[in-house]
């Protein structure tokens, strides 16, 4: 649907915004969705191949296209379901698939929806070909650097994980927008990430709005499957403490533009990177033009510090008891 035919003060826009927002916390708390992540552990760093806490040796191939996992059965890593003994080759070419690398941005911009988006998706880490347990170890690639992403339905942050503060639902935030593609093409600009490195952020775009106040405003863009949009942005809520303040950046999706670029851009969808919930995500912070010069009281707000989440860890283990189908 474009931007102009959609009515944010229609009461069904309110009710897609409340089934959204279950959606999206069902896949956060998913046995292998982003609360699951205790870490993200770069292969060249590992000392002799071993990665603490992890089995078996790795090592990025010769020409480091792959990855070589040797590992014995006592290890008890297991490879498309069966204990290892001996040496397989991951990722790349052969390596069945896992962890091709793609645009820098995909793996923050997966875990920024829920699980309707699920073809999206780097890989599903439920589906992992590496477990360890109940563990599942993900290959990722970045800039031409492998890692092993661990995902355990165990973690901490997932069991006790006490939901995410959100501002009440603002339809004068659901604006009109408009996409506009360089003339250049695709661009990419180093940016600085929450591991502390800086990495190359594909962009393919400005999206044009106007705020309620009528000012009118850019954000830069990457295109994501199926022609979405995806913004890193900061606003005037950015990093305040109290009931106001919200997150230091956000994440922003849309649908895909229209033929003419139309596009409704609606933050009450704005949505916390995953690195709020988990040190083991590596997210991009805003590019140079997306700190907005006002404050954003929509969307996502930060994740809840203070509250009995007995309720929540009773949700969440009853769903787990249910069957694999949360992944």
């Amino acid at each position: 649907m474009s931007a102009e035919t959609k009515d944010a003060s229609d009461p069904r826009q309110r009710q897609l915004w409340e089934s959204w927002r279950e959606r999206r916390v069902n896949a956060l708390e998913a046995p292998y969705g982003p609360l699951a992540v205790t870490g993200t552990h770069w292969i060249s760093e590992a000392d002799e191949g071993r990665i603490a806490g992890l089995p078996g040796e790795w090592h990025e191939s010769a020409d480091a296209s792959g990855v070589l996992l040797t590992a014995a059965v006592a290890d008890g890593v297991a490879v498309d379901g069966v204990l290892l003994a001996g040496q397989v080759r991951l990722g790349g070419a052969g390596g069945g698939g896992e962890g091709t690398e793609r645009a820098e941005h995909a793996e923050d911009a997966e875990h920024a929806e829920d699980t309707e988006h699920a073809e999206d998706t780097e890989d599903d880490p439920g589906s992992s070909r590496v477990s360890y347990g109940q563990r599942r170890l993900l290959l990722i690639r970045r800039e031409g650097r492998w890692a092993v992403r661990v995902f355990d339905p165990e973690a901490q942050t997932r069991r006790r994980f006490p939901g995410i503060d959100v501002y009440p639902y603002a339809p004068e935030w659901v604006r009109a927008g408009r996409f506009r593609p360089y003339a250049s093409g695709e661009r990419s600009v180093r940016v600085g990430n929450a591991d502390g490195v800086e990495r190359g952020l594909g962009l393919a775009g400005e999206l044009a709005f106007t705020a309620p106040d009528g000012s009118a405003h850019t954000l830069q863009v990457a295109e994501v499957e199926h022609g979405g949009l995806w913004a890193v942005l900061a606003d005037g809520t950015s990093g305040r403490e109290g009931d106001e303040g919200s997150y230091r950046f956000r994440f922003l999706r849309t649908e895909a533009p229209d033929d003419d670029g139309a596009v409704t851009v609606d933050f009450n969808r704005l949505t916390l990177p995953p690195c709020a919930f988990s040190d083991g995500f590596l997210c991009p912070f805003p590019p140079p033009g997306n700190r907005l010069p006002f404050g954003v009281a929509a969307g996502e707000r930060d994740v809840r510090h203070e509250r009995d989440a007995r309720e929540v860890r009773e949700r969440r283990d009853s769903r787990d008891a249910r069957g694999p189908r949360g992944n």
